[in-house]
């Protein structure tokens, strides 16, 4: 077999190569700009006061102010409000991943009737905005007498989501049927074959499901808002609010000392993301699955 490198090849190889350097120009520039507001909040939570209201504005601060990073989240008591965000959000996180991936298991792998009837309703309901059942909700938490407690918080999340239902059906979707067979031939049942067949074959799509818990657990601002009212249980999202006004409802100036606090929270789900990236993008390829 010959290969061929006449001078026809050559023309179209350029184009290629063009093209290919044009994508990874335009992918830099994408780059760049969704992580300059990135680098610009570093450089406000390294200025000070006075550098942060300076007029013009300099990019760059005159003296690096990495004692932003010790103030800043003693203004809000960061750490005590860390260890309720941390408890709650695991607990959150664990609660979305097992009844998720119990339920979609049910969906795709067991025949009953009726579950094609149960899988198109938990897909409508993706579509249901939150706010139209937030006040029926707090009704509900207030009449059982959970206000002001973290129960509205984590309980929901062992109530399996819609949307990671439907993520999860699909990837289990993707395996063959025949593992189910041979299981059940050596005297397997559902459980045996969900948590030692199923549960390592889906190690993406759950790591999937647990990073976009952590993060819809960890940055909500609504619920925390609605159902607690006591300060030692307050979460980091309404600890930051903290910083946009004062007791008396005055907007602050405290800019640098939010920014470096902001860093700071940001942190945790920015290293699950980047520790766990690969798995998750593999289970979001999931939803381009052919489901049955």
């Amino acid at each position: 077999m010959t290969t061929r490198t006449g001078p026809g090849s050559l023309a179209m190889r350029v184009p290629l190569r063009a093209s290919r350097i044009s994508w990874y120009l335009l992918c830099a520039v994408l780059s760049v700009s969704m992580l300059l507001p990135l680098v610009w909040m570093l450089a406000i939570a390294l200025k000070s006061g006075p550098d942060v209201n300076r007029i013009p504005p300099q990019f760059l601060p005159h003296e690096f102010q990495w004692s932003n990073f010790v103030e800043g989240p003693k203004v809000v008591h960061f750490y005590r409000l860390l260890l309720n965000t941390v408890v709650i959000t695991v607990l959150s996180t664990a609660g979305s991943v097992l009844s998720s991936m119990i339920v979609a298991y049910g969906l795709a792998r067991i025949k009953f009737r009726g579950r094609k009837f149960w899988f198109y309703a938990f897909t409508a309901s993706i579509f249901m905005p939150q706010i139209v059942g937030l006040i029926p909700l707090q009704r509900l938490w207030i009449d059982l007498g959970l206000i002001d407690t973290w129960v509205p918080l984590i309980l929901p999340s062992f109530l399996a989501a819609p949307i990671f239902v439907f993520l999860a059906r699909q990837y289990f979707l993707s395996i063959p049927f025949s593992l189910d067979e041979a299981a059940k031939i050596d005297g397997a049942g559902h459980f045996r074959i969900f948590w030692s067949i199923m549960v390592p074959l889906t190690r993406p799509v759950w790591i999937t499901i647990a990073i976009l818990s952590f993060q819809l657990s960890w940055n909500d601002y609504l619920n925390p808002l609605v159902y607690i009212q006591s300060p030692s249980r307050f979460t980091l999202s309404l600890g930051m609010a903290g910083f946009v006004s004062d007791s008396a409802g005055q907007a602050t100036s405290q800019y640098n000392l939010f920014m470096a606090t902001n860093l700071l929270y940001m942190l945790p789900p920015l290293l699950l993301f980047f520790f766990a990236q690969r798995h998750f993008m593999q289970g979001i390829g999931a939803l381009g699955m052919n489901s049955k």
